[in-house]
């Protein structure tokens, strides 16, 4: 991609930020937030419009409907992204062809599903995640299963008793699970109560269960308790503080530390 293009697409990244943070703006509005012309935020607008990311009324715009979900997502997903693709790479390193795997819904979980798009091997693989499972579509050699449930739209995720009771019926080799949080007593939380009953059953599914929680994670509180960390082996980066390190330790937690900017 060329220089230009690069400033145009975090051009219409930010427009759809401020939309997203802000509700309905005026095109003066966007052009004093990210420091364009008129006549450029209005070729902008166009362009998302077009996408069907946002709807251009009175003078201004806002967010499509139906697009709230899937952006908020996208901003949880850029946070600490060079911390989540060089967990997502260490997590790769330790899958193996021909096995069943689950991918939970998070966003660092998603970089794995994003690593094994580009580099593919024979797995069948199960997921709760709506856009885990969409990373897929056309893959060969892979054999993707999603869990059927309520879906919780905050997430793009499906849970509840039906979600659980499929569980029942499944073995698998490797389980990934994210966490909303990593709390001082060395327990991972979630923020919504079906969310963590679902990830309990699938610890419990599972042969080797591995948590992918970035530095950010750590000494956080949610609301719902999932299970203490050391039910599952951790994959981190580097950042995390030397009092966490020593609090793994103590916990009983085996950790592995992905050196930031390694990627594939």
């Amino acid at each position: 991609m060329s220089q230009n293009g690069g400033i145009k697409t975090d051009r219409l990244d930010a427009i759809r930020s401020h939309l997203y943070g802000n509700g309905f703006s005026t095109i003066q509005d966007l052009a004093d937030a990210v420091g364009a012309s008129l006549a450029t935020i209005r070729r902008d607008l166009q362009i998302l419009e077009q996408d069907g990311v946002i709807d251009r009324i009175h003078g201004g715009a806002r967010i499509a409907e139906g697009s709230s979900v899937e952006l908020a997502f996208q901003e949880r997903e850029k946070r600490q992204l060079s911390a989540k693709r060089a967990i997502a790479n260490a997590a790769h390193e330790l899958l193996s062809p021909r096995t069943a795997i689950f991918l939970d819904a998070g966003t660092t979980v998603l970089q794995l599903a994003r690593l094994i798009r580009i580099n593919p091997m024979p797995l069948r693989i199960f997921t709760n995640g709506l856009i885990v499972a969409q990373e897929f579509l056309n893959i060969p050699n892979l054999e993707v299963i999603l869990l059927g449930g309520q879906l919780r739209s905050e997430n793009a995720s499906l849970v509840g008793p039906q979600a659980e009771t499929m569980l029942e019926g499944i073995w698998f080799d490797q389980l990934f699970l994210g966490a909303s949080a990593i709390s001082p007593d060395g327990a991972i939380y979630s923020v919504d109560s079906a969310e963590a009953s679902l990830n309990r059953r699938m610890l419990g599914r599972s042969a080797n269960r591995y948590v992918l929680a970035d530095s950010s994670k750590f000494g956080t509180m949610a609301t719902y308790k999932v299970a203490p960390l050391a039910e599952a082996k951790l994959i981190t980066d580097t950042s995390i503080t030397p009092q966490w390190r020593s609090q793994l330790t103590d916990f009983g937690v085996e950790a592995t530390f992905a050196q930031l900017g390694t990627q594939k």
